[in-house]
């Protein structure tokens, strides 16, 4: 099957690991083709790290199929979906394992959150993130587990990048991550990259979440990604106006908000050899720098 692959996921050639996943896209997108007897329409040009393609089913049903580069973040996404069982999130509509392969529910008109203003879309934050609260254990890794991760990678990560910003950020980074994994509130079920560019416009719902990167914290986690997020704006005053909003009408302590989002936006300032410069003014400004 001829398939032509977007430019964003171009960085996964420069890998041992992307290029052996490249190599067996063709054949999995084929199967995948088989199992659900789809037919497809054109590849979503934004995904960085999967192939999404718009599919039909057979009786008309439009859809998405996923086939996901195995990265550690993504893994247990099918699962996350399950659990919500499209109560303000997408519906999981068949999922292989095997081939790291989603059938998920199209949305319809399919306009992302981030093009709305930036107080109309927080107010839908801040009415569908409650309703992604679930109990959660097994399968979804901890909120705890992962940051013990991002403490241990930190340092490693900012010497192989040349230490592209200031060790006293690293330093305030751990320092709060190491405080805030141990003392956590109620686990429920989070999405370490619920941004505005990730909730879209539908039928069913006016709006439903894509894409989770599921794992089991406090809720006080699950709106950093809107925090630091810069599809809202990226400026001090917008990141502290969404971080200030958000806490106040969802009810969360803003200082362990704020701390989660120093930790984990520093922990994802590299990646594959990258650094985002703006993830780090974003710490700068949460730490006061301005």
């Amino acid at each position: 099957m001829e398939l032509e692959i977007p430019q964003r996921l171009d960085w996964l050639r420069r890998v041992p690991a992307g290029r052996e996943w490249l190599a067996v896209l063709p054949e999995r997108l084929a199967a995948c083709v088989d199992r659900w007897s789809l037919r497809l329409g054109p590849a979503y040009p934004g995904a960085f790290v999967s192939l999404a393609l718009a599919a039909d089913l057979p009786d008309g049903t439009p859809a998405v199929l996923k086939l996901q580069y195995p990265d550690w973040d993504s893994e247990h996404e099918a699962a996350a979906l399950a659990r919500w069982d499209g109560d303000g999130a997408v519906r999981l509509l068949a999922h292989e394992p095997a081939w790291r392969a989603l059938l998920i529910e199209r949305c319809v008109p399919g306009e992302p959150l981030s093009h709305r203003p930036p107080e109309e879309a927080l107010g839908v934050v801040v009415d569908l993130l409650p309703r992604l609260w679930r109990p959660a254990g097994a399968p979804f890794t901890s909120l705890a587990e992962e940051a013990a991760g991002w403490v241990e990678r930190l340092p490693g990560n900012w010497e192989r990048a040349g230490r592209p910003y200031e060790r006293r950020l690293l330093d305030a980074a751990r320092d709060l991550l190491t405080g805030l994994a141990p003392t956590q509130g109620e686990q429920v079920l989070v999405n370490q990259d619920l941004h505005a560019g990730n909730v879209l416009r539908a039928g069913r719902e006016p709006w439903l979440v894509i894409d989770p990167k599921p794992l089991v914290g406090e809720r006080e986690f699950s709106v950093v990604p809107m925090v630091r997020g810069a599809e809202l704006g990226h400026s001090p005053a917008a990141v502290r106006h969404r971080l200030d909003r958000l806490t106040a009408e969802l009810g969360l302590d803003r200082e362990r908000v704020r701390g989660w989002a120093i930790g984990q936006t520093l922990a994802w300032s590299i990646g594959e050899g990258q650094v985002f410069p703006q993830q780090v003014e974003v710490v700068r400004w949460l730490l006061g720098d301005d």
